[in-house]
């Protein structure tokens, strides 16, 4: 089931291979490495795409902790990745929780099991509908014919 609410935000170009993606109040630079003809003025697109895994992981495992009394002064959340082709696309993340105080056993299942249910890796996990239009609003509703579903 997919939830109707509007959630909105811009990536606008700033020059060379730079993106600013504003949400609310809130903005984020986006570019590639120097390597790939970028300045390197802030996290590449894939970068952003990983850390908000990571991050949504640590945020779910946090509120976890703190449910549970489980101290997270210190816990972090590691992801490496690797690309894949055909198509060209992040193929792999691997994703580690430190939590630095003693957990149990049961801790430690339901932690996973909080870590797998973020919304972020959920997100993945169940492939969103994703559709991608050119000028939507320069052309009369009916025609669509841009519009083509990605999944």
């Amino acid at each position: 089931m997919v939830d109707k609410s509007e959630m909105k935000l811009t990536a606008t170009f700033h020059g060379g291979t730079r993106y600013d993606i504003v949400s609310g109040q809130h903005r984020v630079i986006t570019d590639q490495p120097a390597e790939d003809g970028g300045r390197d003025a802030g996290m590449s697109p894939v970068e952003l795409f990983v850390g908000s895994v990571a991050s949504c992981i640590a945020y779910f495992v946090g509120q976890f902790c703190g449910r549970h009394g489980i101290d997270r002064d210190g816990l972090s959340v590691d992801a490496e990745w690797g690309m894949a082709e055909r198509p060209h696309r992040v193929g792999r993340i691997d994703i580690e929780i430190h939590v630095p105080h003693r957990v149990t056993a049961e801790q430690r299942e339901r932690l996973l099991k909080v870590a797998h249910a973020c919304t972020v890796h959920q997100a993945i996990a169940v492939t969103p509908i994703i559709t991608i239009q050119l000028n939507p609003h320069t052309h009369q509703k009916s025609n669509r014919s841009e519009g083509m579903p990605q999944r």
